[in-house]
């Protein structure tokens, strides 16, 4: 019982300052003895009043009095005991007849983090700690233990070094892009060949340029006399020395190739024609080069023509930005002929120069890392991936991850196609023996087992695939605020299915495709794949509507094409990019609805006017005549009329009646006379013009630059 008062007591001396006009009389100095309150450590001040016969404690802190009766143990409502006063603002008595305040209810703004875990990139390396990773991924040590138990790594101690593969493998189930870092130290560095990069505008001769430098003709075996492919080959110059060259195209259409090559190379060589000048895909040569952080090597080639002017090429790339060695900077230029064979030793000078200048080694033992220039699907050998090893030695029968696809190394060639069962750095090769086909671009990762690949590969998948509807959803998103914030116009649906030779080439034309999406039409690619047209690819097309599109792949056989008839499915193959852009691009036009618009299809002036009156009830009132002659295109009775008095519009009806020496017409053309009758309207002037209005569906234009871009204009 002195326990409960005590509580009684505590409870409202704490919530004493809430309270209004309440007063409880408890029963303590017979009960609860004030030496067991003390005991209880409540700290009351007490003191003697002498209008009260009682004992009275009184907090001054809470301004109330606790009077020793039984009298009011309960509440004047009925409930007995004591109920928790709830802590509400001070409010005067008088303002509590007032109605409350409604404010609309509003919800609070959720608070989100700065930078997403999908939009972050970490680096990892060989032998990192889980406390470095955790400090890296911004986790915590527990989530990464049992992520790591989830992935079948045991590990003691939080400072316990982990491989490169299993840091990969964490950060990718928490989302994180990664970048993998590789130490030489402690490794023994050798000196190895520089990988040049050949690149430029279109038709400048750069693949003549390489040919004259290896002794080969590879530009008469190009379709349509132009680099569509991305080519890796070694040359062996004549002091000796051997230089990787890779050969990028210069159309418009293949700008992520000539960024992959600019991602792996050492030097880059930008070859000008002198007769031609700094052209669009100079400048995106240039912009490459620069973000890659390379070195530029010019080659002024076609120096052999009578319209060259080297001196004048110079220049614009000075105005550029690019800093010659004539005018005080550190740029090379050479002025070669790849028809005449001249320059190129001076060429040779400059690129190994250049080489030694920046003292190019590469590890030799050890793992090998490798980066993927271009992919093929071959009918007989399977996947294949040409890759330039940049570090260590790839090995046949090691166990490789490349992007998302894995597999056994069965062999290696060299660009010549002969059999190698190594690869040293600067070394281009093709692989055999991948299970799937991989990106153009994607690293290869040589790993332990035939597990730890099938991990990794599958682990980037499911990344992938998440990363690709997180962009599908973003891209929904964004098109439902453009399509609010837009006036809504009518656009149609384009289906293709894209089929190349090559991964590259897959891209690149993918890429072309999309470039051509305008307000009217929407190109979606459904499917893109390497090799010939196929069964399967005519049953996608049937279900989804799509078209088609080959591009330097062979010709379908007689019942995939006959298929395609009969479903009515178009298949269009092509070899060069310039066509099937064109086409692709007249197809476009072709679907795309167009927009109505109103367009003066003649003009006629009104020479004098006749009435016609006296007319009995049954044809009607009095009708007003205006005798035009026609001096623009040409008057149509079934159109609308405009009639213009003083260039202002007076007027726009259809016309009621159209006659050339009394005969009813449909058509008047340029240079006659007509009787005109504008139904509803009978005040003619003499000088009027009457414009002769039809609606037109104007088609979006297909437009092509010189320098291979295209576009869609509407």
């Amino acid at each position: 019982m002195e326990s409960l008062y005590a509580g009684i007591l505590f409870a409202l001396i704490c919530a004493g300052r809430g309270l209004d006009e309440i007063s409880y009389t408890l029963t303590i100095e017979s009960q609860v003895p004030m030496k067991k309150l003390r005991r209880k450590k409540f700290e009351v001040k007490s003191y003697c009043m002498a209008t009260c016969p009682r004992h009275t404690f009184c907090g001054n802190r809470f301004g109330r009095c606790f009077h020793s009766s039984t009298a009011l143990l309960a509440r004047g409502d009925g409930q007995f005991g004591l109920r928790t006063p709830k802590r509400e603002k001070y409010v005067k008595r008088e303002n509590r007849t007032q109605p409350p305040i409604e404010a609309p209810y509003v919800p609070p703004k959720v608070k989100t983090a700065t930078k997403s875990s999908v939009d972050r990139t970490i680096d990892i390396f060989e032998g990192m700690t889980i406390v470095e990773l955790a400090k890296r991924t911004g986790e915590s040590l527990s989530s990464l233990q049992d992520i790591l138990l989830n992935v079948g790594e045991k590990v003691e101690s939080e400072f316990d070094p982990l491989s490169i593969d299993i840091a990969e493998l964490v950060a990718m189930e928490l989302g994180v892009n990664v970048r993998r870092r590789h130490s030489d130290e402690g490794a023994k560095l050798l000196a190895r060949p520089p990988v040049v990069t050949v690149m430029g505008h279109v038709d400048h001769g750069k693949t003549s340029l390489l040919d004259a430098l290896r002794q080969t003709s590879l530009v008469e075996k190009e379709a349509g006399g132009i680099t569509q492919h991305l080519g890796a080959f070694v040359v062996s110059m004549p002091s000796g020395s051997s230089i990787t060259f890779l050969d990028t195209p210069g159309h418009a259409a293949f700008s992520a190739m000539r960024a992959r090559g600019a991602a792996v190379t050492d030097i880059v060589v930008l070859v000008v024609a002198a007769d031609d000048g700094v052209m669009p895909q100079t400048q995106e040569a240039m912009s490459h080069a620069t973000l890659a952080k390379v070195p530029v090597v010019v080659a002024i080639n076609k120096c052999d023509k009578p319209a060259a002017d080297p001196e004048q090429v110079k220049l614009q790339l000075a105005s550029e930005g690019l800093l010659l060695e004539e005018m005080g900077g550190d740029v090379q230029v050479v002025e070669v002929s790849a028809v005449k064979k001249t320059g190129l030793d001076r060429l040779e000078e400059a690129l190994l120069l250049q080489a030694e200048l920046m003292d190019l080694k590469a590890r030799i033992d050890g793992p090998a890392q490798a980066y993927v220039v271009e992919a093929r699907l071959d009918r007989g050998r399977g996947p294949l991936a040409t890759a330039i090893v940049k570090a260590g030695t790839l090995v046949c029968g090691q166990y490789v991850v490349v992007g998302s696809e894995w597999g056994r190394i069965r062999a290696l060639r060299d660009m010549v196609g002969k059999m190698t069962d190594r690869a040293t750095p600067a070394m281009p090769i093709e692989i055999e023996g991948l299970k799937g086909l991989p990106m153009a671009g994607d690293d290869i990762v040589v790993v332990d087992s035939e597990e730890r690949a099938r991990m990794l590969s599958t682990g980037r998948t499911r990344k992938s695939e998440k990363d690709r509807l997180r962009k599908i959803s973003e891209g929904r998103t964004e098109a439902e605020e453009s399509s609010e914030e837009q006036e809504v116009v009518e656009r149609v649906e384009m289906p293709i299915i894209v089929k190349a030779d090559v991964q590259g080439t897959v891209q690149a034309v993918t890429d072309a495709l999309k470039s051509l999406n305008s307000p009217q039409v929407f190109v979606n690619i459904v499917h893109v794949g390497v090799g010939p047209v196929s069964q399967s690819d005519i049953d996608l097309a049937r279900a989804c509507g799509a078209c088609i599109v080959g591009f330097n792949v062979k010709n379908p056989p007689s019942s995939v094409t006959q298929a395609a008839t009969r479903a009515s499915i178009q298949i269009k193959t092509h070899r060069v990019i310039y066509h099937l852009l064109e086409d692709m691009g007249s197809l476009i036009v072709h679907k795309a609805p167009g927009t109505a618009e109103t367009q003066v299809a003649g003009e006629a002036q009104v020479l004098n006017i006749f009435e016609l009156k006296g007319r009995s009830k049954s044809k009607g009132a009095d009708v007003k005549i205006a005798g035009c002659r026609v001096i623009d295109g040409q008057v149509t009775r079934s159109s609308t009329m405009r009639l213009l008095r003083s260039g202002e519009v007076m007027f726009e009806g259809s016309c009621a009646s159209l006659k050339r020496e009394k005969q009813d017409v449909e058509t008047v053309g340029k240079g006659n006379e007509c009787g005109l009758v504008i139904r509803d309207w009978d005040d003619f002037q003499v000088g009027d013009i009457i414009q002769c209005l039809e609606q037109v569906v104007r088609k979006p234009k297909f437009i092509s630059s010189e320098s291979g871009a295209v576009r869609i204009e509407c």
